[in-house]
């Protein structure tokens, strides 16, 4: 049995759920699934204003895996306690997501405090990377079984394939001073200890997953990065930190790359480390690669 508030089915009630529903677009859609939020007393209107505010002023980054928009804020005096809604769209809506759109599901989550919704994230990130499980999500016309399927046991991950190398012996094709935005670091080491963009660098056992808000889609990432670091065996190695923008661009020195979205990413620009863009942030194989490239594996 789960502790409280370790699935998403603890944090959304039946009465947060609404499948079918019209939006015209896609501040429509976040406002149905800020107005469960405040129907159910978890959130004020106030907070749903500023989940679309963190999309004019971030970009579409809580599109985080096709067809699906996790609309979140950081917490104001209007929260008063951690809970999701869920709606889905009659009709898709349009983001401004390259390779997301359109999206279908949206689910709002407000939360009192950073830690206070993070397990419930991580299995959250297991059920939308399950195709079972998001089938039911996508085509069910039944809001308990929205729940059941929010509230079913994570399955067994797609395991990666899994390396000998730890992150110090592996060649990082993570290059000072460059940023792999533009795909200048994506390149892999050569075997005279440099890559092709420049000499490498050792390790400092840090990667950063970055949202606006280092709260919702940012612990996606973390989540998804881990799940690929222990199928390595390099979870003793490496440390992911999920964070906001604000606080990436102080801590970018402190670690070997960034994990993000393509919005975030030009917000962002050049920190000093690569930032790699993800698509889809519940993808296992798409971070294999990405630290495959990264580490030179």
């Amino acid at each position: 049995m789960s502790d409280p508030k370790d699935l998403p089915q603890d944090l959304i009630g039946p009465s947060a759920v609404r499948l079918e529903v019209h939006a015209g677009d896609w501040r429509e859609a976040v406002r149905l699934a800020g107005a469960l939020l405040s129907d159910d007393g978890i959130a004020g209107e106030s907070y749903t204003e500023a989940m679309i505010r963190v999309v004019e002023e971030h970009g579409p980054y809580i599109v985080i895996t096709p067809g699906f928009a996790l609309a979140h804020a950081r917490p104001d005096d209007s929260v008063s306690r951690t809970g999701m809604s869920f709606v889905r769209l009659a009709e898709p809506v349009t983001f401004g997501h390259e390779t997301n759109d359109p999206v279908r599901i949206v689910m709002g989550m407000a939360a009192t405090g950073d830690g206070a919704h993070q397990s419930a994230m991580a299995n959250l990130a297991g059920v939308l990377a399950d195709p079972e499980r998001r089938a039911v999500l996508d085509d069910t016309e039944d809001p308990a079984a929205v729940l059941r399927a929010l509230d079913a046991d994570l399955p067994p991950v797609q395991t990666p394939r899994r390396t000998t190398e730890s992150p110090d012996t592996a060649r990082s094709a993570v290059t000072a001073g460059t940023s792999a935005v533009g795909g200048s670091a994506d390149a892999p080491a050569a075997e005279d200890g440099t890559s092709a963009t420049g000499p490498t660098v050792k390790s400092k056992n840090l990667i950063l997953t970055v949202c606006g808000n280092g709260l919702g889609t940012s612990l996606f990432l973390k989540n998804t990065a881990e799940k690929v670091l222990d199928a390595w065996g390099w979870t003793p190695y490496l440390n992911v930190e999920a964070t906001d923008t604000i606080s990436a661009k102080g801590k970018a020195k402190d670690a070997d790359l960034i994990f993000t979205s393509g919005a975030i990413a030009e917000t962002l620009g050049d920190v000093g480390v690569p930032v790699h863009v993800i698509e889809n942030f519940t993808s296992t194989d798409e971070i294999d690669g990405a630290l495959r490239r990264l580490y030179d594996v």
